[in-house]
C-alpha cells in the first residue's frame, strides 16, 4: 500500500477449512471437516491428505477478513510455508469480498483473485507462494 508492504493476515500454526468434492471439482459449497494435527514444535498443522484421497482439501486464514489500508493499492501476495509429502500436490491462491458484510455465495461477493502453478513434494519445507502483481506468473 503506498510502495509499502503491509501484513492482512499473519496465522502461524492456524488453519480453517473442508474436504470438498472432487468430482465434479468444488461442485457445491458443501464440505465435511478438514482433519488437522499440530506440530507444536515447528509451529504448524499438519494434514494427512492420504486419508481422503478422493476429497478437494481446501484451507484458509481463520482471521477474520482483512479490509485494506487506504491508499494506493499495488498487489497481493499470499504465501505458505509448507512441506509437501510424497502423493500430494499444492496450489495456492487468494480470494477477495466485495463486500465484507455480505455472505459467501449471495450476489457473487466472493471472488477469485487466482492461483499458483502447482507445488511438488519435497523432503525440505518450501515457500508457495501466489501474487496478483506483474499478470500471469509461469
Amino acid at each position: 500500500m503506498n510502495g509499502k508492504d503491509i501484513v492482512l493476515n499473519d496465522d502461524a500454526g492456524q488453519l480453517r477449512g473442508g474436504l470438498y468434492q472432487r468430482q465434479p471439482w468444488f461442485a457445491t459449497d458443501a464440505r465435511d471437516p478438514l482433519p488437522q494435527a499440530s506440530d507444536v514444535t515447528n509451529h504448524s498443522v499438519v494434514l494427512h491428505v492420504g486419508q481422503h484421497p478422493d476429497r478437494v482439501w481446501h484451507f484458509w486464514s481463520p482471521s477474520p477478513r482483512a479490509t485494506f489500508p487506504p491508499g494506493k493499492l499495488e498487489g497481493c501476495t499470499v504465501t505458505a510455508r509448507v512441506k509437501i509429502s510424497p502423493g500430494a500436490l499444492l496450489q495456492i491462491g487468494m480470494d477477495y469480498w466485495r463486500s465484507p458484510t455480505i455472505a459467501y455465495g449471495t450476489g457473487g461477493n466472493n471472488r477469485e483473485a487466482g492461483a499458483s502453478n502447482w507445488y511438488f513434494p519435497s523432503p525440505e519445507w518450501q515457500d508457495a507462494t501466489f501474487t496478483d502483481i506483474g499478470g500471469p506468473q509461469f
